[in-house]
């Protein structure tokens, strides 16, 4: 649908994953029996979700117990445990300065450089332990250390930016990163994000991308939506880019995941995703909340410690229980952020879907009343859906 914004411009109306309601159809399917199973890069997963490249979520010990849980977490190779030895003195101090001290704290940590020496070993310490190695750099850091991840023996490597794309103007004299080149010569697979538009998300599935990611901007501790104006609600932009894969693969006989990333907070927000025709999804803050996770019970984005314009910020997302309790429970909470694989197989199994593929064709429906519609109570109580 379009709509006249003025006399000179018509514009897209586009959704988020809260303005829309998944619809159960003619038949019904026991959660036992439903298959959640999905692939990426030649890694096969039980769980659709990967956790986020991101300094309070992810550390060597979270992306083998999530390898061991049946998911994926993907290391972020720019941040404290590339550029520490020992991070955690790091991470105490983030934990404790207020929200005054937190930006100037950042760029000061952030400044010591990342150490090719510690790639190597970040990512042989998650081989040694039987962890499946997933790694993220930006393109720049991508053309600097990809021989690093490369030699190191990486499963999965994320170049990731807040918007990738095959064309890219630089300075006179700049070197920019052939994604082309990367994903055939790289030797390890290569995934790529991150976009939010059918045209890009065809762009580098033709380039060779092993998974392509999609969002920008909706993350929990992103603020590049405030600071640049930029970014498309995630249930459209997930849509778009899932019809660019099924074109691609259509052409090609190649299947290119598609990898929801930002915004993903509850189960439910995990199976609308899945519904809009993501293959997986990435989520940051409902693992941060994990024992486990390095955060401290906080959480703040890449891009948070940009030297001149931080697009991002620091949350409090607390510690609720286990690694092992938010991906398979049992569920302690009743919001909706724990047990989220039970979460996905309960609710493939209430709309028909025995496995993945069925999933992303189930009705989808505009519901802009979805999370509020006689929940007057809980919103009252603050419980359930009412946090």
């Amino acid at each position: 649908m379009t709509i006249q914004l003025g006399r000179s411009r018509t514009v897209r109306r586009a959704y988020g994953i809260d303005e829309i309601a998944l619809v159960p159809g003619g038949r019904t399917v026991d959660p036992q029996v439903t298959d959640s199973s999905w692939s990426i890069g030649g890694v096969e997963r039980e769980i659709p979700i990967i956790a986020s490249a991101m300094d309070g979520v992810v550390d060597v010990g979270m992306a083998v117990e999530l390898s061991r849980l049946g998911a994926l977490g993907v290391l972020n190779l720019e941040g404290l445990q590339t550029r520490y030895e020992d991070p955690n003195p790091c991470l105490d101090r983030i934990a404790s300065v207020g929200k005054e001290e937190f930006v100037t704290l950042m760029q000061e940590l952030y400044s010591q450089p990342v150490r090719e020496d510690l790639i190597r070993l970040r990512i042989q310490q998650i081989r040694d332990q039987g962890g499946i190695a997933a790694v993220s750099a930006t393109p720049v850091a991508a053309m600097k250390f990809g021989h690093a991840v490369a030699e190191a023996g990486a499963d999965l490597f994320f170049v990731q930016a807040t918007v990738v794309s095959t064309e890219h103007i630089g300075p006179a004299g700049s070197s920019t990163l052939d994604l082309r080149a990367l994903c055939r010569d790289f030797g390890v697979p290569v995934v790529v994000g991150n976009c939010v538009t059918h045209a890009v998300a065809r762009q580098l599935m033709d380039a060779g991308a092993a998974a392509v990611m999609v969002g920008i901007g909706p993350g929990a501790a992103c603020t590049s939506r405030g600071v640049l104006g930029v970014g498309i609600p995630q249930a459209t932009a997930v849509a778009d880019c899932a019809a660019a894969r099924d074109e691609h693969a259509e052409a090609t006989g190649r299947y290119v995941p598609v990898v929801a990333d930002g915004g993903i907070v509850t189960g439910g927000d995990i199976c609308k995703c899945l519904a809009c025709g993501a293959d997986a999804v990435m989520i940051g803050s409902p693992i941060a909340r994990a024992a486990e996770a390095p955060g401290r019970g906080f959480h703040w984005g890449m891009a948070t410690p940009s030297p001149v314009l931080p697009r991002g910020t620091r949350i409090r997302v607390g510690t609720t229980g286990s690694l092992s309790t938010i991906l398979r429970g049992p569920a302690i909470l009743d919001d909706g952020t724990q047990n989220l694989l039970g979460a996905i197989r309960t609710s493939m199994g209430t709309l028909g879907a025995r496995n993945l593929r069925e999933m992303q064709e189930v009705e989808v429906v505009v519901a802009p009343s979805l999370l509020t519609e006689g929940k007057v109570y809980q919103k009252a109580q603050h419980l359930g859906m009412g946090k």
